[in-house]
């Protein structure tokens, strides 16, 4: 059994190695992907990756609990949380039931970019293992493409 866990945006998907922020490279976090958005997207929609509730609604971040319990956060840029919601508009709550694809946030790319943040967004299971996730996407990634699986207990 798995779960599939999809992109937030279009854009480019890179391993989380490539991450050029070591918390999230190194895995600290919790194992998953990484979405760069296109360099001329000056407004970006972040859509949830999976079905779950909220569990926590930031400017700059979200995270989903799956039924099966695993919680899923999408990080939008790299140290974003400096810009204490500028340029960020958040459209959920904490507890707010979600489905895979529906709207989180709403982002002033071009506004974020200008101050110097890098919009390249981990997608994460938080606590997880790095064995606990399969069949990671890479390259050109289009809305609500799989960016990678959560692997459940049972599965081969």
């Amino acid at each position: 059994m798995s779960t599939t866990v999809r992109t937030p945006f279009a854009g480019r998907a890179v391993p989380l190695t490539e991450v050029p922020d070591p918390v999230f490279a190194q895995g600290m976090v919790g194992p998953g992907a990484a979405v760069v958005p296109a360099q001329d997207a000056a407004k970006l929609t972040v859509v949830a990756p999976v079905a779950g509730t909220v569990m926590k609604a930031m400017p700059h971040a979200v995270a989903v609990v799956t039924e099966a319990g695993q919680g899923v956060l999408v990080h939008v840029g790299l140290d974003t949380v400096e810009l204490k919601g500028e340029g960020f508009e958040v459209l959920v709550e904490k507890k707010q039931n979600v489905t895979a694809g529906q709207e989180l946030l709403r982002v002033d790319a071009a506004a974020v970019r200008a101050k110097g943040y890098n919009l390249c967004s981990p997608v994460v299971v938080m606590d997880g293992k790095s064995d606990d996730v399969a069949e990671q996407a890479g390259g050109p990634v289009s809305d609500g493409a799989t960016l990678f699986r959560i692997l459940t207990e049972g599965t081969d």
